[in-house]
């Protein structure tokens, strides 16, 4: 017998999970729109902008519009009343149930309730199968339906993974070439096409023929490409038509179809996840640009089987991992590109003609090229016999109460040399935390707290090599007692630079009692990063950056998936500029773009990679900061001339290689320029040219000689500059006078500046 609840109508099926499916282990269906070939993309505006609606307006259609239920199908899934035992005809008292099989009609119940039974499974059985009809139906109708709508100009087409072919799924339209297009493709080899829009794919099939293809979106192409390379590496779907002569992308890895199958999931998962992030962010925007076109991944799956929650969990978390690792990518590449930013500004100013007058000069307790870890620092705070009974953090704590005590006086002198000078930036303080003193004396000097000098810190940006020189000797004139330390080392060639290219001078005073530091920043190396600069310069210390000159030397040890993977993410910093949008002034854009570039090399999508370099190239070429021959446009060339040789184009890339010469050239004659200028003064003498001739040991000290005459040229175009721009060093007999609590100091260097060997 059943049960009350039992006897209830069995309710309809639930609607489909609304949830991403996951794909890969049956194949994967995509879904996407590229352009007519007989049309342009993209469109004029108001043509196809609101191709993005298509989607959402779909997923709007009721089932119930295009398959409806017959009464003959219902009467079939109707479940019959169950016979009720034990009662009369005219609906009176039910027998007891001990009665019921003695009665005559007990034989006749059973039987009832046996029909009743096969009845009820009948149309239980008849439901489900009008159920899956129904919804197969209306899938099929929303096929036939779903593109009708399709803007003008637009195609979509559709790949199975599982059965490797290209279909079309939408109608042409009134200007397109139907004897050339293509309906349907078993696909058997893929490669990028070179539109320069960076969105075309060269499909060929199984008979010889091929295809092109160009998406509206650069990430369709992308990962169209991507999953059509997983799709023809997969013996476990292809069998025997893999081709033997195939050794290029997923097939060279030699990975089983099982392997393949999970990677293929994985992948468009992300692949698909990114997208619905993208038009989301769009949508948020309240931008429905073209860059929106309809995109779609799914996998054929059966309709009972549930989405799981840990399922979207573990793809959201995979893309946390691939974002960072591309934020970190992105980030060496910024670094690396700063450094080569700060070189060349160092370049530049070595041709000043006072340089080598700046180079010759002696810092005090110049520590040189000691090192980032400079344990052996010779200037150190003093050590106060209450420190015995301090914790360290307690004399972290004290050393910051004294670096608030001599920060007034700190701010008297960088006011008197601004105001004397007339500096660019000026900038005071903070007094460093103690949690961040701890660390840094931790990490650079062994815990010694009193090696740390920069408790109370002020800079000063000065505007070029002759006020630097100026600031030395009036700094030199003005406080000279209380100078401790001028780091000149990083400002010369012949010594190593901040790790991350960066270079400035150090003046360490003591002002009541205190070690305090200045920084003198040249404005040329300031204008690189700005305030920024100090990060910069942590960020080269803690990844190590001077390690390798090639930021792409960092994607080096990634496996071929998560380098699949990191494309995603760069086509999502991306999606709001695609390659043919890019102007030369957004350099965020540019940076990205620049970051993809290694990616694709590394991937082995040459194509790409040439197709982005050329149009950075032309893009610096156009920059009015940059140019043709600007450093940034030199590094692409060089990166440029790599890939045309990878592709076969040795004859272009001979003609780059001989730009890049060229170039080389014209920078050693800006040099040898620079150095002539000076000569020239120096031979202005006759009897200096004379004593040069007459030299007999002229070869042996021929660089040693050189040298000394460069350094009296650059100093007699000192003296020339300080008369002119800084005359009132001479006028003023004491220089400036700074009060600073204990010395007040006024001397005067009748001779000009001299080695700072204080």
């Amino acid at each position: 017998m059943m049960s009350s609840t039992q006897e209830e109508q069995a309710p309809p099926p639930p609607p489909a999970a609304s949830q991403p499916p996951l794909y890969g282990s049956a194949g994967t269906i995509l879904e996407a729109a590229f352009v007519d070939p007989a049309y342009d993309w993209p469109p004029p505006d108001g043509v196809g902008k609101n191709a993005i609606e298509l989607q959402a307006s779909v997923n709007l259609i009721d089932d119930d519009d295009s398959v409806k239920t017959t009464e003959s199908q219902k009467k079939r899934m109707t479940i019959p009343p169950k016979p009720v035992v034990g009662a009369d005809e005219k609906g009176g008292k039910k027998e007891r149930w001990w009665n019921c099989c003695s009665s005559a009609g007990g034989d006749a119940v059973i039987v009832d309730l046996a029909d009743y039974e096969n009845a009820k499974r009948a149309a239980l059985q008849a439901r489900k199968e009008h159920y899956a009809a129904k919804k197969a139906r209306a899938k099929q109708h929303r096929m036939k339906s779903r593109y009708n709508r399709v803007p003008e100009g637009i195609l979509i087409y559709r790949l199975d993974t599982a059965t490797q072919m290209v279909s079309l799924m939408s109608e042409p339209h009134s200007k397109t070439e139907t004897d050339k297009l293509v309906r349907e493709m078993v696909v058997a080899a893929a490669r990028p096409s070179p539109d320069k829009t960076r969105r075309g794919m060269i499909l060929t099939g199984v008979d010889g023929t091929t295809m092109t293809l160009v998406a509206c979106e650069q990430r369709t192409a992308i990962a169209w490409l991507e999953a059509i390379d997983l799709m023809l590496a997969n013996r476990l779907r292809m069998g025997d038509k893999i081709e033997k002569s195939q050794n290029t992308g997923w097939h060279k890895k030699n990975l089983s179809g099982r392997e393949l199958d999970q990677i293929e999931g994985q992948y468009l998962n992300l692949a698909s996840y990114s997208n619905k992030l993208i038009r989301a962010n769009k949508k948020n925007k309240k931008a429905a640009a073209a860059s929106g076109i309809y995109y779609n991944i799914e996998m054929p799956q059966d309709p009972a089987d549930e989405f799981e929650e840990e399922a979207l969990e573990s793809i959201a978390k995979r893309r946390a991992v691939i974002k960072d690792s591309w934020d970190f990518y992105r980030m060496i590449c910024s670094l690396l590109r700063d450094r080569r930013k700060y070189n060349e500004v160092f370049r530049k100013l070595q041709l000043d003609p006072v340089y080598p007058y700046l180079h010759s000069m002696t810092g005090l307790s110049d520590p040189g090229d000691a090192g980032y870890e400079n344990t052996d620092k010779e200037v150190i705070q003093k050590d106060l016999d209450r420190y015995l009974s301090m914790t360290r953090t307690q004399v972290a704590e004290d050393l910051c109460k004294q670096a608030e005590i001599a920060m007034p006086s700190l701010v008297e002198i960088c006011k008197a040399l601004a105001g004397s000078l007339g500096m660019e930036e000026v900038g005071i303080g903070p007094v460093k935390e103690v949690q961040a003193a701890l660390k840094k004396a931790e990490k650079k000097y062994d815990g010694d707290l009193l090696k740390i000098t920069d408790f109370c810190r002020a800079l000063l940006v000065v505007k070029d090599l002759p006020t630097l020189l100026a600031l030395l000797e009036l700094a030199r004139d003005s406080f000279g007692p209380l100078i401790r330390r001028v780091k000149l080392s990083s400002l010369k060639s012949d010594h190593k630079p901040l790790p991350g290219g960066y270079r400035h001078c150090i003046i360490n005073v003591e002002l009541k009692e205190h070690i305090c530091e200045i920084q003198v920043h040249l404005w040329p190396m300031w204008l690189v990063c700005g305030v920024d600069g100090f990060r910069h310069y942590r960020h080269c210390v803690e990844y190590n950056t001077d390690s390798f000159e090639n930021a792409y030397d960092a994607l080096e040890g990634l496996d071929r998936k998560t380098m699949a993977e990191l494309i995603v993410m760069a086509e999502e910093a991306v999606a709001e500029t695609p390659l043919d949008s890019l102007e030369w002034f957004q350099e965020k854009f540019i940076l990205d773009y620049f970051a993809e570039v290694g990616l694709f090399m590394k991937h082995g999508l040459y194509v790409w990679a040439e197709i982005t370099l050329r149009h950075l190239v032309r893009l610096r070429t156009e920059s009015p900061d940059i140019g043709p021959d600007h450093h940034e446009t030199i590094l692409l060339y060089k990166y440029l001339e790599e890939v045309l040789r990878l592709t076969g184009k040795d004859k272009e890339a001979n003609e780059i290689k001989k730009r890049i010469k060229d170039n080389d050239k014209r920078l050693k004659k800006e040099k040898d320029a620079a150095e002539k200028s000076m000569w020239d003064m120096v031979m202005a003498a006759p009897t200096e040219a004379l004593d040069m001739i007459l030299d007999p040991n002229k070869k042996e000290r021929e660089e040693e000689e050189k040298l000394r005459k460069e350094v009296k040229a650059s100093k007699k175009q000192w003296r020339m500059i300080r008369k002119e721009r800084f005359g009132f060093l001479d006028a003023n007999s004491g220089g400036m006078s700074v009060a600073t609590g204990s010395v007040d100091e006024k001397k005067v260097d009748e001779d000009g500046p001299k080695a700072l060997a204080l």
